[in-house]
């Protein structure tokens, strides 16, 4: 059976490396919501003209069309098969009202919502020695996770950086603006049961078992 989940965490917590780990061993296919804003622009698209439009003007991209952009992927032939896992997406519990919905007419039926938890120190540790690759998107570590050539990303070959936003007064920022929007969904999906907490300081290969034994409970 396709395993659907949805990962739910702060800014630096791991989403990623989990996300990687449960599509290797279990099989869901990835959905980011940032990959696919860039892939549907990238293509322009209907739905991603629309979304630079407002982004363009300085605006949030409204819920409908970042439904509707999640939405077109977990439709694919593959994700049905597969299954998926949501990563960054739904941010608010309005988000998360509307995917609830659309997935309940399209008879698609979430596993759970595993929320990825860690002290914000933590956090800034990690962040603060992040690198991202400036074509894929990869994510890389000064300490923890190098890229095999110093400068460039292992998988593309395009030069990797360090985010303006990844400095430590810019990452609280990004951590209060996330317990203040995207918390609340913890709450809602807690109130469905389908909520998993797994705390998220230890290494991911112990991570990523403690999330597949409370799945399979």
């Amino acid at each position: 059976m396709p395993v659907r989940l949805i990962l739910v965490g702060p800014p630096g917590v791991g989403k990623g490396t989990q996300s990687a780990l449960i599509e290797n061993r279990l099989g869901p296919k990835p959905l980011s919501s940032g990959v696919i804003f860039r892939a549907e622009i990238d293509a322009q698209t209907d739905l991603g003209e629309l979304a630079k439009s407002y982004i363009d003007r300085g605006e949030l991209v409204p819920n409908g069309v970042t439904i509707q952009m999640m939405l077109k992927r977990i439709r694919t032939s593959e994700v049905q098969q597969r299954g998926f896992i949501l990563d960054g997406f739904p941010r608010t519990v309005r988000q998360a009202e509307a995917l609830d919905e659309e997935l309940k007419k399209a008879q698609i039926e979430l596993d759970a919502v595993v929320s990825l938890e860690v002290e914000d120190a933590v956090i800034i540790e990690r962040l603060s020695g992040r690198l991202g690759c400036t074509k894929c998107g990869a994510i890389y570590h000064r300490i923890n996770k190098p890229p095999k050539r110093d400068g460039f990303c292992d998988n593309c070959n395009s030069p990797v950086i360090i985010r303006e936003d990844d400095n430590p007064e810019t990452i609280r920022e990004r951590l209060r603006v996330f317990r203040e929007n995207t918390a609340p969904v913890v709450d809602h999906y807690a109130t469905q049961g389908k909520l998993i907490r797994v705390e998220a300081s230890r290494d991911p290969e112990v991570v990523y078992s403690e999330i597949k034994d409370k799945l399979i409970q």
